[in-house]
């Protein structure tokens, strides 16, 4: 898993594309995984902490989009 971009940087065509065919996933595994393989990224987004917005976290086929302070974050499967 690598991190590409937030949708602060992104236009809205693109925004659209990576959310295309989105569906729910599990914050709470989203969350170990980044933990386990980006803890740099764990580390800086704080995410040992509550989150209001984990009940929005999607997956695509080829993304996992975690919603943290009311940004997407892009992680490329």
């Amino acid at each position: 898993m690598t991190y590409e971009t937030n949708c602060t940087l992104l236009t809205m065509q693109e925004w659209l594309c990576l959310m295309r065919r989105s569906r729910r996933c599990s914050y709470r595994l989203l969350v170990n995984r980044i933990k386990k393989e980006l803890p740099h990224v764990y580390d800086s987004l704080a995410l040992q902490f509550p989150n209001p917005y984990a009940d929005r976290c999607r997956q695509t086929d080829t993304h996992y989009i975690l919603v943290h302070s009311a940004i997407e974050y892009f992680f490329r499967k």
